[in-house]
């Protein structure tokens, strides 16, 4: 069974996220904003094997824990960027399914909020990063990445299970039937402009 903390760093009030397999020990950090004392012990306390760790996209509030934790242990890191992934590590591309000791993770590309963004599926949740959060969608630096995001969220998002958990880069989890109903960036009519 597949258990998942939650950690809020204060550096960018983002979130990160450590995945365990109870039964084998299994484990990865996605998005690891800040590594603290406590989240180090976490992971010795319980006696995990941090084998991965998983970076949804190139902000430094989302990665700037993976130096440290390259000091303690030897994960591989995944990302959609290069700058990020770097050599021998495994950059991601598309869609496809990752096997990291015991667990099975989806990955596809979301690009919108940034051209690297990633989502990853665990089970019934899917990582989102800075993509969608709680009743909005991300941030995007013209009209057509704002388009491109919103097509990638209906497609990749809102096509999955209502029941599906979605863990956000900030802010509180959301799941996928609350945000088909209520996320002001997907259901807020599109302005128009007046004909004279």
């Amino acid at each position: 069974m597949i258990k998942v903390y939650f950690h809020l760093s204060l550096d960018g009030f983002s979130n990160s996220y450590l995945a365990a397999d109870d039964t084998t020990g299994d484990a990865i950090i996605i998005d690891p904003g800040k590594i603290s004392k406590e989240v180090i012990m976490h992971i010795e306390d319980n006696h995990y094997d941090l084998k991965a760790v998983l970076i949804t996209h190139n902000h430094s509030s989302h990665y700037s824990g993976l130096e440290t934790l390259k000091k303690i242990y030897s994960p591989l890191i995944y990302a959609g960027d290069y700058e990020i992934a770097g050599t021998g590590k495994m950059l991601l591309k598309g869609e496809g399914l990752l096997t990291i000791g015991s667990m099975k993770i989806g990955y596809a590309s979301l690009p919108g909020h940034t051209f690297d963004s990633v989502i990853f599926k665990i089970g019934r949740m899917l990582f989102t990063g800075d993509s969608l959060t709680a009743g909005m969608v991300g941030t995007t630096s013209n009209k057509y990445a704002e388009k491109l995001l919103k097509d990638n969220i209906k497609k990749k998002i809102l096509s999955q299970m209502d029941e599906v958990v979605l863990m956000p880069g900030h802010g509180p989890p959301t799941c996928v039937g609350i945000e088909k109903l209520y996320n002001i960036g997907l259901t807020a009519p599109s302005p128009t402009k007046d004909i004279l």
